[in-house]
């Protein structure tokens, strides 16, 4: 009996052999493979009964010897891998010297899929003796006699990412993989092909060296695959000139630029060792998967499922889809990103070298339109899940607190030139403006950001009050979204120097870019807003906060108005469109190096959008952040 895994994969067990004769046709005994030659049915008997062992020696044929049917047969199956093939025996009609067995095929080609169909096999009475007349339609029917079978697995279409409008923000996109191709180039060669190669398009040239000599002699080794559009000029010009080198076309889920919330959406690649060993059952080598960001977090739904395909393959090489099993696309993922506004707010951040970050969401459903990480990000998403010290912004939040406690926008508070609190000093920034300094309405001192006035007032406020403030705005309560999201911290503090910190934002107060979006948000709906970036993920407000009533968002915007008209935001003063509300602000951090640095924030709304922009280290909000903030408002409106 041959011994290739082909061979074995037509083995059945004897009780299905014995079983097959049963679907004869008739009430008599079962063809007796035993009279194989003497009868037409036991010959046909013989060879079913063969083609299950997968030796086709003792089967008489007309033209071919026993041996060389078996070759075939072994040569037709391979590409079916060691997938088990049942070969049943139907109905054996004669007429003369001639006869006609159907033979009824059955490959299993999935879990729960069976493939199955019927050939003719045509006998002849030579000599007194009944010969099957062999071809490779005895196997399958549309076959050749120069085709074969090949069955291969097939990765139902990964999923789309799609943004607002329907828009498609991650789908298949013409790319051209770079590479050593090893059927092209000589062994002893392809190595000294691969340094070329390397050089040429900057990769490693120690690491693809080594992969091109550890590859099979067939493989293509890639080096690096470009978007159709980028491929440099001279590596188009001049690949041709290094012996192996290809270029080859293919189609991969891309963003519509390299960088395009990359951080959020992640990326698509070869699974790793560790995703193998944490789930054997689902990856195997060589399998493509989600390996950060959404992608990873939804790979399951984006991913499908696979099916089997069999193709009937020429000896030419072309091949002739036969059947497909099974397999389904992946199911998209709907997000709320706008792709005109994403892009817009990277394009803006995109010659900021400290790290960076702006989020715009709608506040009238809590949609999340942008998300945009700076180049200086390193690649993490700051825009949602950063963790910063908001600074004066965090004042539309102390607001709040404040107005809750029963100060009015009009009432005099002490903004001095410094306060001390246990010993320590505080003061406001460089540049606050000197006049606005001595006994002055509420409003004014928030205009102007005056931090002394807002640490003098600290007193009025209950341990819990400042906290509960920002959970009305959406700050400092965590809960999931679907995606990687930081709503910040608003501890009670501990001393009073800590308090005092707190009132403007410093101290234990930590933030996101989002988080600050979603408190100006909430002040522009006069409800706490509740930001949203995945559309299948229900969101709904954390329990047991009390949300900002329409009556406080009102003052509120009455007060962020004035920093716009009369404080730090003048800059968007002029901002075509409904009016701005705004609020800047500066937070001191010990740098790396020991120095003190500044956050720069600035956050505002306008009709039904709100925004944050956050650079980590800056002069000021209105001057650093600021430009940043104007210059999307305007190209949103």
């Amino acid at each position: 009996m041959p011994t290739s895994s082909l061979a074995r994969a037509l083995a059945a067990p004897a009780a299905l052999v014995l079983a097959a004769g049963l679907l004869a046709g008739c009430d008599s005994a079962p063809p007796d493979p035993e009279e194989v030659g003497v009868e037409a049915d036991g010959t046909a008997a013989a060879l079913v009964a063969a083609l299950n062992e997968g030796d086709l020696a003792a089967v008489p044929f007309t033209d071919v010897t026993g041996t060389d049917a078996t070759d075939d047969l072994v040569s037709v199956v391979e590409g079916m891998g060691e997938r088990t093939a049942t070969i049943r025996l139907g109905e054996v009609s004669t007429d003369g010297d001639a006869a006609t067995a159907t033979l009824t095929w059955s490959w299993p080609l999935g879990d729960a899929e069976t493939w199955t169909y019927t050939t003719d096999v045509t006998l002849q009475r030579v000599a007194d003796a009944w010969q099957v007349v062999w071809d490779h339609d005895v196997v399958e029917p549309s076959l050749n006699a120069s085709s074969v079978l090949e069955a291969s697995t097939v990765a139902g279409s990964r999923g789309d990412i799609v943004g607002a409008d329907g828009l498609r923000l991650v789908t298949n996109r013409s790319v051209v993989r770079v590479g050593i191709d090893k059927t092209k180039v000589k062994a002893k060669r392809a190595v000294a092909s691969a340094a070329a190669l390397a050089r040429l398009v900057d990769v490693g040239v120690d690491d693809f060296r080594e992969r091109v000599r550890a590859a099979g002699d067939l493989a293509f080794v890639e080096a690096i695959t470009f978007r159709a559009e980028d491929v440099p000029a001279q590596v188009s010009r001049t690949y041709t000139d290094i012996d192996g080198a290809s270029l080859l076309p293919a189609e991969v889920p891309l963003a519509p630029t390299r960088d395009f919330a990359a951080p959020i959406l992640g990326t698509v690649g070869e699974v790793t060792a560790e995703m193998i060993a944490e789930e054997p059952d689902r990856f195997e080598v060589g399998d493509t998967a989600g390996l950060s960001g959404l992608q990873a977090r939804y790979d399951e739904q984006l991913s499908g499922t696979s099916g089997v395909v069999v193709d009937a393959v020429g000896s030419d090489g072309k091949e002739r889809e036969i059947i497909r099993f099974g397999g389904k696309d992946g199911d998209a993922l709907r997000l709320t990103l706008d792709e005109r506004l994403q892009t817009r707010a990277e394009s803006f951040l995109a010659d900021v070298d400290p790290a960076s970050a702006l989020v715009a969401i709608r506040p009238s459903d809590g949609a999340i339109l942008a998300a945009a990480n700076g180049p200086g990000n390193g690649g993490l998403n700051l825009a949602t899940f950063g963790q910063y010290a908001p600074g004066s912004t965090f004042k539309s939040v102390s607001s709040l607190a404040l107005l809750r406690s029963g100060l009015q926008p009009n009432s005099p508070v002490p903004c001095t030139a410094t306060v001390n609190v246990d010993g320590r000093d505080f003061e406001n920034y460089d540049d606050y403006p000197a006049g606005g300094l001595g006994k002055i309405p509420f409003r004014t001192a928030l205009a102007n950001s005056c931090n002394t006035a807002f640490i003098a007032e600290r007193r009025r406020l209950e341990e819990r009050d400042l906290a509960d403030a920002a959970a009305s705005l959406g700050l400092g309560v965590d809960h999931d979204l679907g995606f990687p999201a930081y709503f910040g911290s608003v501890e009670p503090p501990t001393t009073e120097t800590g308090r005092a910190a707190d009132m403007i934002g410093q101290g234990t107060v930590l933030a996101s870019p989002m988080a600050m979006a979603t408190v100006i948000a909430s002040i522009q709906q006069g409800d706490l807003v509740v930001p949203r970036l995945v559309e299948q993920v229900e969101v709904s407000p954390p329990d047991g906060v009390t949300p900002v009533s329409s009556a406080e968002a009102r003052r509120l915007r009455t007060l962020l108005r004035g920093v716009v008209t009369e404080g730090s935001g003048r800059l968007l003063a002029d901002v075509p469109g409904p009016d701005v509300i705004a609020k800047t602000g500066t937070a001191e951090y010990a740098a790396d190096d020991g120095s003190i640095r500044t956050h720069a924030w600035m956050i505002a709304a306008q009709g039904d959008l709100a925004v944050a922009v956050f650079v980590q280290d800056g002069s000021s909000g209105s001057g650093t952040a600021g430009p940043i903030l104007e210059e999307f408002l305007r190209a949103a409106g």
